[in-house]
């Protein structure tokens, strides 16, 4: 009877100890999943007598992409060309623009633009940009241009023209 006393407390310590095994380690905390980046800039031209249809996205953490009808491109910009950018966009007062600028008269040859910083976006053509935002559409066609001559992905982008 003793015995039996003993294998059945014996018997029930090991249930307990089966049951609450799992549950004596520390508690790991969750894992926070990072934020992706934002857009903080997405400039398309397209038309005109040549076909265009270039593009630049740039994220808010310097990555960017960079397509072209015959390229696409993953590329970097370091901080100053996003603080660049940045004042660019302050100077020419892009967040008092309308968001369109279309010309009077049609023009079949127009080269179209799409700009859309921090999520505000200003659609304009030839003949019809407002001259505060010309400095942008220089800026970011000196971009692409110069893009488009490097044409190796292992360079660093283009510097902004100061």
């Amino acid at each position: 009877m003793y015995i039996r006393k003993w294998i059945i407390v014996f018997i029930a310590f090991l249930l307990v100890a089966a049951v609450t095994a799992g549950c004596l380690g520390v508690r790991t905390p969750p894992v926070a999943k990072p934020t992706p980046p934002l857009i903080m800039l997405d400039y398309h031209r397209f038309g005109g007598i040549a076909g265009l249809d270039d593009r630049l996205v740039i994220f808010d953490n310097g990555a960017a992409v960079f397509s072209s009808r015959t390229i696409n491109r993953e590329l970097f910009l370091n901080q100053t060309d996003l603080d660049r950018i940045t004042a660019l966009f302050s100077e020419a007062q892009y967040s008092l623009l309308e968001e369109n600028y279309t010309s009077r008269r049609d023009g079949a040859d127009f080269i179209h633009y799409t700009i859309t910083y921090h999520g505000k976006t200003v659609n304009t053509e030839d003949s019809a940009v407002p001259p505060s935002l010309q400095l942008i559409l220089d800026e970011m066609d000196h971009m692409i241009s110069e893009e488009s001559k490097t044409g190796s992905s292992n360079q660093p982008f283009a510097s902004l023209t100061p």
